[in-house]
């Protein structure tokens, strides 16, 4: 581990960063440019003693995946800049062709931004990556899930409970449109996770076996979805995606229909999701 090199670069990335960069309130004058330590090791979920130590050389120990993987985000590290991190540290980078769940900087900085409307960094075959705290309180946190169960695809036509949030008259057209997205993103891909996860969905549901020999193929750019939530009641929300340049992630932005109550509602779900979680 070549801790002078970690620590420069870490100081240089934080540095080039400000907080509307990350989504943050500048909070008053700066002495220093870019963002602060406590910043970023709030943002990668670590304490700022340790974030502290990378920087000033004092680590001893080679940090975690799941800790390069944080600092990833919080920097904002293109593909080649959270390679590069792996290697200072001595660690294999992700192979990019294999389950990499990089967030694409241009994508999360977008994210950042959004405070009013649920939104959701997803990839193509239905993996959510990260989300806002309007996306959590109205989905609950699908991130960090592992294996199969990490897609809402594969979620939706094996757990019962990934329809609840769904009006029963919707289902039919939300299984057929799951479907025919997923149908386009595996030729798109052709790679190895989505031909598994296809193989896994025709072994646990006949519904999608069934779906998947009508051949539909299309695209989700633009849908009205409607949300059961348990305390607000139905949210009717215009979904708008807006896609990376290898088309492989997704932001999904959820914005209240115009004429019905769900603004109002979001606003409620929000302030009620920041009182518990501050």
């Amino acid at each position: 581990m070549d801790t002078q090199q970690i620590a420069q670069f870490l100081r240089v990335r934080r540095e080039a960063l400000s907080p509307a960069d990350v989504g943050l309130a500048a909070g008053g004058r700066r002495r220093t440019p870019g963002l602060r330590r406590e910043e970023v090791a709030a943002l990668a979920g670590i304490s700022t003693d340790y974030y502290s130590r990378l920087e000033q050389q004092r680590a001893t120990a080679t940090p975690s995946e799941s800790v390069l993987r944080a600092l990833t985000r919080a920097l904002r590290l293109s593909l080649d800049e959270r390679d590069h991190l792996y290697r200072l540290t001595g660690l294999t980078a992700p192979d990019r062709r294999r389950g990499d769940r990089h967030v694409a900087p241009t994508l999360l900085t977008v994210l950042d931004r959004l405070h009013d409307v649920p939104a959701q960094v997803m990839t193509d075959l239905g993996d959510t990556l990260a989300q806002n705290h309007l996306a959590r309180a109205v989905f609950g946190d699908l991130t960090g899930r592992s294996g199969p169960e990490a897609s809402v695809i594969y979620r939706w036509f094996t757990d019962p409970e990934a329809r609840r949030g769904t009006p029963a008259e919707d289902r039919a057209g939300e299984s057929r449109a799951l479907v025919a997205d997923l149908r386009a993103a595996m030729v798109r891909r052709a790679d190895e996770a989505a031909r598994v996860l296809v193989e896994q969905l025709h072994l646990a549901s006949t519904e999608f076996s069934a779906l998947w020999e009508l051949h539909d193929v299309a695209v989700m750019r633009y849908r009205r979805k409607r949300i059961l939530h348990p305390e607000v009641g139905l949210l009717e929300l215009d979904c708008q995606s807006m896609i990376d340049e290898d088309r492989t992630q997704i932001l999904a932005l959820f914005s209240p229909v115009v004429g019905t109550p769900a603004a109002e509602r979001l606003t409620l779900l929000g302030l009620a999701n920041r009182s518990h979680h501050p």
